[in-house]
């Protein structure tokens, strides 16, 4: 006669639950990561311009780069070290400030000298506005 062991799928689940809890824990310090370093971003087109904004909270309007190069708009942030103070103790961080490096195309139509950036409410909002179209003025012509 064979004896088969039966599995009650209840049990099992009851063992890894155990297990979890018993490294739960160890869970507690550990910090948070963040896959995605970009941030998100909004485009808005009105008749006189764009409107971006870059949902960016948490950092210093002092620390972002906005540069425009070769038709490319570039706006960055590179996280600095921040001091730790060693009379604390984390428990649990998962807030992040990551650096990030957003670059986005700018055509013809983007009045580039003109852009204005400001950062307000965690938002940093940049306005580019477009170029007045050249308009053709009516010309007479002169019959012969």
């Amino acid at each position: 006669m064979t004896f088969v062991k039966a599995t009650h799928p209840a049990r099992q689940f009851g063992a890894i639950l155990d297990n979890l809890m018993q490294e739960f824990p160890a869970y507690l310090g550990r910090e948070v990561s963040q896959a995605n370093t970009t941030i998100p971003a909004n485009i808005v087109e009105t008749a006189d311009g764009y409107h971006l904004e870059l949902n960016a909270a948490g950092r210093n309007k002092e620390d972002f780069k906005v540069a425009i190069e070769n038709g490319l708009l570039t706006i960055a942030y590179d996280q600095k070290e921040e001091a730790k103070a060693t009379d604390l103790k984390v428990v649990r961080k998962e807030f992040a400030i990551n650096s990030f490096k957003r670059t986005f195309t700018v055509d013809e139509k983007i009045d580039a000298a003109n852009i204005q950036a400001k950062y307000e409410n965690g938002l940093l909002k940049l306005y580019l506005p477009k170029k007045e179209a050249v308009k053709a003025q009516p010309q007479t012509i002169a019959i012969q």
